[in-house]
């Protein structure tokens, strides 16, 4: 099956429709599918549900599509850094379910594995365990969390071969792969291409088995604070 597409809005054709669920990879504005959230912007889909730790900021990942009122539902773990993200969800305009880090990590994971739910501790005694069910072991209460199950994934690695195995670097790691994972299909952005067999097996971080889709691009290095030592 051929998985390599020449653009990103190629590589969504026949895959978007108002209203869907996407999963998207990317921690802070590290491993941000840029060029794909780019395509879902020029393509006017709207009414969309995203699950990612953050929605980048205001005029880059998925806050340009926050500018433009194409998102209705966010589910997140941290919404910094983002004005237009605060003013939306403050004003009642953008819907907002709070995830941990972590738990939402798992949920994309799970939904991955075909796992539907699992028991956590995290957010026992707060907000996040209300209306969720509670079951104890071992005399720790713990709460269930409903795994991912999103209508497409889009993320964004550093190498992939041709039959899609991926590569992430650094930080990019974080969300991406359990992203990849959790969609009914994958559309991943990479840095690079390379010939099949050219990747060292151990040096895999996702299969290809999980990537349908794959495009390689230019893409913006950002850096979300710059912190620097005063002038001697």
């Amino acid at each position: 099956m051929k998985k390599i597409y020449p653009n990103a809005t190629a590589a969504l054709d026949g895959l978007l429709h108002d209203g869907m669920f996407i999963a998207a990879g990317g921690f802070g504005l590290c491993g941000i599918p840029e060029l794909l959230l780019d395509a879902i912007k020029d393509a006017g889909t709207k009414d969309l549900t995203f699950a990612s730790n953050n929605a980048g900021v205001d005029d880059f990942g998925i806050g340009i599509l926050l500018q433009t009122r194409q998102v209705k539902k966010m589910i997140s773990s941290y919404v910094g850094e983002n004005a237009e993200f605060m003013r939306q969800y403050l004003s009642g305009e953008l819907e907002l379910e709070f995830n941990p880090q972590g738990t939402l990590a798992e949920r994309m994971r799970a939904g991955g594995c075909g796992i539907p739910g699992f028991y956590t501790k995290t957010g026992v005694g707060t907000v996040i365990a209300e209306g969720k069910e509670h079951k104890d072991f071992n005399g720790e209460t713990y709460i269930m969390e409903e795994g991912i199950f999103a209508d497409l994934s889009i993320v964004k690695a550093w190498k992939a071969d041709e039959t899609g195995n991926l590569v992430f670097r650094k930080t990019a790691r974080n969300f991406n792969p359990p992203a990849a994972m959790c969609g009914k299909v994958c559309v991943v952005e990479v840095e690079e291409i390379v010939p099949t067999g050219t990747l060292d097996p151990d040096s895999i971080h996702l299969p290809g088995i999980y990537v349908h889709r794959l495009i390689q691009g230019e893409h913006e290095k950002r850096i979300e604070q710059r912190t620097t030592r005063p002038a001697a």
